[in-house]
């Protein structure tokens, strides 16, 4: 994606820390966060979904999706395009979106996983998706190894979840972050999927260390 633009440049405000005024800047320079102003998306992160069913074809009529970390909901309304029911969970609050019911829970709390499949009964028959996707990051505290496990952490508890709720052959997507899912964990999924692909979409920003990883072919 280009565009013939000149930069936004932002001075920094009194009260405004460094850091804040960098976000801005690429915020207001970032030509995948016009594009979703332009296209409705509630933020750039919808194009990442997008990317990755362009390289995968993932995406299909009538699925039951979870989204895991949801909010605002970009993810959301690339899937609801396919006609998608989707049960979401986030700690932020969002809006309403057609087809798809929200909790405001945190997923790491214990009763997260039951209260996603009491949502997913009211969708599916027996009670599994399609598809669980989950965009979530915990917070990072700039020690590196301590960042690793709290990312390794969320990812293997979403990935017992979608273990659970899965229909053969549906499909895992997860924030992997920089070097992918640890090889005990990524051991686990080659037994349980068909196949697995680490995968940078072009909506992900270059100096982010971020990576998803698309597992397909639910063994069950």
């Amino acid at each position: 994606m280009s565009r013939n633009k000149a930069k936004t440049k932002v001075r920094s405000a009194k009260g405004r820390k460094t850091a804040s005024t960098r976000w801005l800047q690429r915020q207001l320079n970032d030509p995948y966060v016009t594009k979703a102003k332009e296209d409705g998306y509630r933020g750039r992160a919808a194009y990442k979904l997008f990317e990755m069913n362009e390289k995968l074809d993932f995406l299909a009529k009538d699925q039951v999706i979870v989204d895991l970390g949801a909010a605002p909901g970009g993810w959301c309304q690339v899937a609801g395009k396919y006609g998608a029911k989707i049960a979401a969970i986030d700690l932020l609050e969002m809006d309403e979106l057609d087809n798809v019911e929200f909790t405001k829970m945190d997923f790491m709390d214990d009763d997260a996983p039951d209260r996603l499949k009491a949502m997913l009964s009211k969708y599916s028959e027996d009670g599994l998706a399609d598809i669980v996707m989950s965009d979530m990051a915990p917070n990072t505290t700039g020690h590196k190894q301590t960042d690793h496990l709290r990312i390794m952490a969320v990812v293997e508890a979403a990935y017992y979840f979608a273990r659970e709720v899965l229909k053969p052959e549906g499909i895992f997507i997860a924030k992997v972050f920089q070097g992918g899912a640890q090889n005990t964990l990524l051991a686990q999924m080659n037994k349980d999927f068909d196949k697995i692909k680490h995968i940078k979409p072009p909506a992900s920003r270059k100096e982010s260390s971020e990576q998803y990883l698309v597992a397909q072919g639910f063994k069950g």
